[in-house]
């Protein structure tokens, strides 16, 4: 997957290019040897669409966003906690631009407040930037061309956009059908492209395994290289396999892996591809474990991404359900070498268990979604359904459809048919309301009447349904303040906070070496160790994303290793990814004071009360204690 983008530099790139359009403009024709070939090759197609490259600011009529979101949920659903991380890491320095197949631009984040000062009012969700319409740009020529693509600053087609520089990677389908477009858009000349190019990529390789899922849900998805370690990235092959053992759809990596075309891949056999008619083989892939094989394109590592549930895969007897205590053992696995998070998990999980909801509460990339499909795998309702809905995602205008659903001819727009809501969907099992603290206070009254009165009526119906959930909620916002400041109900908050668990953020904890070892594991790496000068590294950092963080960093510096290395050492970060880590170390003499004068300060306006400080300084009192201990040495 990897891509040769070279760009072609000049003193002043804006200059030159501004001459071309002039040139352009006036005389109706493009110098040669201007541009790199595949932007000279856009220009020409836009140029052929009739359009004027010194043109102003359009804004044209959109499509109807909700229908345009709606025809394009699964895409939404797959690339949002990708956009969530890209938006942490790159958002304060650019834009995060999700498209469809057609260039429809479906989320735009990040630093979107300079849109209209640049005259781009017509870069916003609904919108299109088909070439055909905006001429060369990112988003619309990777749909035309079907391949990352890199428009640097100053060729664009359209003057306007001249300041600016775009890196996207389309998205495609288990079919290998381009449905997205994930982008990245900066002001100026992006120095290091190739940087952004790889951490599109990985998002993008993150984005279509979950649409694996999400086109498969009832079937087994597996992930396999060559090389162990590259499972669980951006570079793994993909098989969807039907529960009878023949393959229903391959990503572009596994046909490049098992060099054969897709159209020879579909419809075969998986026992013919893998080389291996054994049940024990597939009996351990469903068990969660890494298994080899040896083809006659060489040796294989396999995973199971996703496991079918009821049933067997080609007359193998189906996976046991793991028994109870197997089930707690990964429970509190999550937790380390943490006791009190250890016994704060065992809490929730008695709770969840007895009819209690669950409010998880900590900063962005903490594990929250991890933490809650865990403790539904624990709980009795683990055969049933586990549905996660992110009321951050949804836009506010769709949220209440989602969550309730709705009757065929409910609104214009809506899906023939009618759509079941995320509540029913639940139904039996549990749902998990991740970011709860971000629902529009107009839609909290009517959740707060389903959890009381346990009965739902979809949009346009009149009939109630009877609703059988266990209710996990997670939230990074202060919900107490929320409540104070009126923008969260009291009684929906008394009605979720249950059972409460507070989960440590990375840079509270003391175990980050099991961390890594766990992430190492994760991605089928556990021989793999880091050198001293990375693990001091790691360990001064703050870890603003958290887990997911982390993970990413590992991934990333896994990818860069040659064959048969075991070591990870700085030479295996990129040089952005390295100044990021770098830049922001923490300072141990200052900070560390600093904070212990802080918890002191804490402690001494409420006359000793640990609880009155911890809640004072937004932290549990476990953590005030755990960095009392850390800070006193």
């Amino acid at each position: 997957m990897a891509q040769d983008i070279r760009i072609k530099t000049a003193a002043d790139p804006l200059h030159e290019s501004r001459q071309a359009r002039l040139k352009l403009a006036s005389e109706g024709e493009l110098p040669q040897g201007v541009l790199r070939d595949e932007i000279d090759a856009s220009w020409r197609r836009s140029l052929g669409h009739g359009l004027n490259c010194l043109e102003g600011e359009q804004v044209e009529q959109r499509h109807d966003l909700q229908l345009l979101l709606d025809s394009n949920r699964l895409l939404i659903d797959a690339a949002t906690p990708e956009l969530e991380y890209l938006v942490s890491q790159q958002g304060k320095g650019g834009l995060i631009i999700l498209g469809d197949a057609q260039a429809n631009v479906l989320a735009i984040e990040g630093q979107t407040e300079f849109l209209k000062s640049f005259g781009l009012r017509d870069l916003r969700p609904g919108s299109c930037w088909s070439e055909s319409l905006r001429g060369t740009n990112a988003i619309g020529t990777a749909v035309v061309e079907g391949r990352p693509t890199l428009i640097n600053c100053g060729e664009h087609y359209l003057d306007r956009l001249s300041p600016f520089s775009c890196t996207s990677v389309p998205l495609r389908d288990p079919q290998g059908r381009v449905v997205g477009v994930i982008d990245l858009t900066r002001e100026g000349v992006m120095a290091q492209p190739q940087d952004n190019l790889a951490t599109l990529m990985l998002a993008a390789g993150n984005i279509e395994s979950r649409m694996f899922g999400l086109c498969y849900p009832d079937h087994l998805v597996l992930a396999f290289h060559s090389r162990p370690q590259y499972l669980g990235s951006a570079w793994h092959g993909l098989l969807a396999v039907s529960l009878d053992g023949e393959v229903l759809a391959a990503n572009e990596r596994a046909c490049d892996l098992l060099q054969i075309r897709r159209e020879a891949l579909v419809g075969r056999r998986s026992s013919d591809l893998i080389g291996e008619r054994s049940p024990q083989f597939i009996t351990r892939l469903l068990q969660g474990g890494v298994s080899s094989v040896q083809t006659a394109k060489g040796e294989f590592f396999f995973r199971a991404l996703q496991v079918p549930r009821h049933t067997s895969l080609g007359g193998t007897a189906p996976a046991a359900r793991a028994p109870a205590s197997q089930k707690t053992l990964l429970l509190d696995e999550l937790a380390g070498r943490d006791s009190r998070f250890a016994r704060a998990l065992r809490m929730a999980r008695q709770g969840l268990a007895n009819e209690l909801p669950v409010l998880l509460l900590g900063e962005t990339g903490t594990g929250k979604e991890v933490v809650a499909r865990a403790l539904h795998q624990s709980s009795p309702r683990a055969d049933k359904p586990f549905v996660a809905v992110n009321c951050a995602a949804i836009p506010e205008g769709l949220i209440e459809s989602e969550l309730f659903g709705y009757r065929e001819g409910a609104f214009t727009g809506s899906r023939r048919g009618g759509m079941v809501g995320r509540l029913m969907q639940a139904h039996g099992g549990t749902l998990f309301l991740d970011e709860i603290g971000d629902m529009p206070l107009s839609l909290q009254a009517r959740l707060l009447r389903v959890l009381q009165e346990r009965k739902v009526a979809p949009l346009g119906a009149g009939e109630e349904q009877d609703i059988d959930v266990a209710v996990i909620c997670a939230t990074h916002r202060d919900l107490k303040r929320l409540v104070q400041e009126k923008h969260f109900r009291e009684d929906l908050y008394y009605r979720i906070n249950g059972v409460s668990l507070r989960l440590p953020a990375l840079r509270e904890r003391d175990d980050l070496g099991g961390m890594i070892s766990g992430v190492l594991h994760k991605f089928g790496a556990s021989n793999v160790s880091l050198d001293k000068d990375l693990t001091e590294l790691l360990s001064g950092y703050d870890w603003p994303g958290n887990i997911r963080q982390l993970e990413m960093v590992l991934r990333s510096a896994l990818a860069m290793r040659e064959a048969g290395e075991k070591v990870l050492g700085l030479d295996h970060l990129t040089d952005s990814l390295l100044d990021e880590l770098t830049a922001s170390c923490r300072q141990p003499g200052s900070i560390r004071e600093n904070e212990l004068e802080l918890i002191r300060s804490a402690l001494d306006r409420h006359q000793g009360n640990v609880s009155a400080a911890a809640d004072a300084l937004g932290i549990s009192r476990a953590t005030l204690y755990r960095k009392l201990k850390q800070l006193r040495g």
